[in-house]
């Protein structure tokens, strides 16, 4: 297979990660061709310029549309604010291009629907970015599941609580837009619905409750702004096999700074895991003496693939990014036909559809089946 070239739209965060993943990619696997970095697309020309010299890419532009139409990009990351999701994803599926977007799909539904069904019709690669779920940590746990380590699975708590928007000063900004989605719940408690999605299948039912810590916000230059979408939510879920499930998500909980926690609990034992400590997790099974019987905290180690490929030794750690760089070389499998861990645009569209669903409950204060 020839190197793929790679387009890369906003250069942000996220954008800076999947860079980093694009380039870390034949290093870290070495069984890829070395992807060639083509074409980077950001709000201005200056921007742009500088942004594809400090990531490597031969090409810079201040519109993204000519990104696409270039013949030399085989497969283009968005990684904009979610608004823009849908426009870019379905331009570079018409244009014949794969699709590697960050999660969500889109704030509205139908965009995502549409994004879904024209990567039907363009035959090309289409998956979210939800990294997360490549954590070899994740990866060892959904196999204990299976192995029925902890017997029979019958209840789950999820968090995700991050204190970016704790502060009742920081200023109004895009995140707190409606236009950007209902806050808490699609901007990233879809990254737990991804871990349960994973571990256990799609969200069948729901009941939400959605909060505004603060109605507010101060605007630059002075006077205040409506937050219009909520920071906090909690919900009540039914998954497949009448498992249970909560799910707690908040952007305001000072102190938390990239927390998702799961709590399994099965009929032989349980499983504990929180992303701020994401190269260990604890198992409790009901086994031996109970004069012994405990938590045990487990490390990742060589053992947890493909953590190998980063480190020789156990107990040294990966990180955010190294997660991004698994996720890209799944990417790459899929484009070339092979079986693939990955988040589809079909998989991605429940997720958002459980999303929607939650929000419709809490204004519609009843139970949301989800067909």
């Amino acid at each position: 297979m020839k190197p793929l070239g790679i387009g890369l739209i906003g250069t942000g965060y996220m954008g800076k990660c999947h860079a980093l993943a694009w380039n870390a990619v034949k290093t870290v696997f070495g069984d890829v061709e070395r992807p060639r970095l083509v074409h980077l697309a950001e709000a201005n020309a200056e921007l742009a310029g500088a942004r594809a010299a400090e990531f490597g890419f031969e090409k810079a532009t201040a519109d993204w549309r000519t990104l696409i139409a270039d013949p030399d990009v085989d497969v283009v990351s968005v990684t904009t604010p979610n608004q823009f999701h849908a426009e870019m994803a379905i331009a570079a599926l018409e244009a014949g291009k794969h699709v590697w977007c960050e999660k969500p799909m889109a704030p509205d539904y139908a965009d995502a629907e549409r994004m879904l069904a024209v990567a039907r019709r363009s035959g090309k690669v289409a998956v979210l970015g939800y990294n997360y779920i490549q954590n070899p940590i994740m990866r060892h746990i959904k196999t204990l599941i299976g192995e029925g380590a902890i017997g029979s699975v019958n209840h789950i708590r999820a968090e995700m609580d991050e204190d970016f928007m704790a502060d009742p000063d920081v200023l109004f900004y895009w995140k707190s837009e409606i236009s950007a989605g209902y806050g808490a719940l699609d901007d990233f408690a879809v990254h737990p619905l991804s871990l349960l999605w994973y571990l256990f299948g799609h969200v069948e039912a729901v009941t939400t409750d959605m909060v505004k810590p603060y109605a507010d916000r101060p605007v630059k230059g002075g006077g205040r702004r409506a937050v219009e979408n909520h920071d906090a939510a909690n919900v009540l879920m039914r998954l497949g096999g009448g498992v249970s499930a909560v799910l707690m998500a908040n952007r305001a909980a000072w102190g938390r700074k990239g927390r998702i926690a799961l709590q399994i609990y099965g009929s032989k034992g349980s499983i504990l895991y929180d992303q701020e400590r994401m190269n260990e997790f604890e198992l409790y099974q009901f086994e031996g003496r109970g004069s012994e019987r405990g938590f045990r905290k487990i490390l990742a180690a060589p053992a947890h693939q493909p953590y190998d490929r980063f480190i020789p030794a156990p107990g040294h750690g990966l990180g955010f990014n190294d997660l991004k760089i698994i996720e890209c070389r799944e990417l790459i499998r899929a484009i070339c036909g092979e079986p693939a861990s990955i988040v589809t645009f079909e998989d991605g569209l429940r997720i958002e559809k459980s999303v929607h669903a939650m929000a419709q409950s809490f204004h519609e204060r009843r139970w949301i089946e989800i067909g």
